[in-house]
């Protein structure tokens, strides 16, 4: 029995440079309740998921209560247990709900910081193959670099919920 739900289709969203978060002209994506997990090791269902798709270099933690972003990787984020609302897309972004199931998208230089959590809120972060994760807060300074460094980072060849055919491969396949 597969983990994710018949056809998943994610929820897009572009966010705009607010001249201290790059964000991306890729869009930041949200699947909702895209993968059933094992109420046992919900955690591991993320990390299998991921693993399959080619997204590695994985953690066990939480979001974040300050805003940052990355510059040189894209992001997922498995909602394994619990629920929060995150910022995404900086301080002109917009406040999502998440919650156990559903998986977020981040396109290098999307802004996120969590508002609130509940207390057993806990998320499994993967990466594409590619360079290491970095962590960026927003400076005029970080801004700048992360500008330089954002077109250069590579599509990733797979979504890490659905495999290569996946709806970010189709809606990230050129870069704007």
């Amino acid at each position: 029995m597969s983990a994710v739900s018949a056809k998943p289709e994610p929820l897009s969203f572009h966010f705009e440079d607010d001249g201290l978060v790059p964000n991306n002209p890729l869009p930041f994506l949200v699947y909702k309740g895209a993968v059933a997990r094992d109420r046992s090791d919900p955690e591991a269902t993320f990390e299998k998921l991921f693993g399959a798709n080619g997204w590695g270099d994985m953690w066990r933690n939480g979001i974040y209560d300050y805003l940052h972003y990355h510059a040189t990787v894209h992001e997922a984020l498995g909602i394994a247990r619990g629920h929060a609302r995150v910022r995404f897309g900086g301080d002109r972004g917009e406040e999502l709900e998440i919650a156990a199931g559903d998986v977020a998208i981040l396109p290098a230089g999307t802004g996120h910081q969590c508002i609130s959590a509940s207390d057993d809120f806990s998320v499994v972060g993967a990466y594409p193959p590619g360079p290491p994760m970095d962590l960026q807060r927003p400076t005029p300074e970080n801004h700048a670099k992360a500008l330089q460094t954002i077109p250069h980072v590579k599509l990733p060849a797979t979504d890490p919920v659905t495999g290569a055919d996946g709806p970010l491969v189709k809606l990230w396949k050129s870069k704007p």
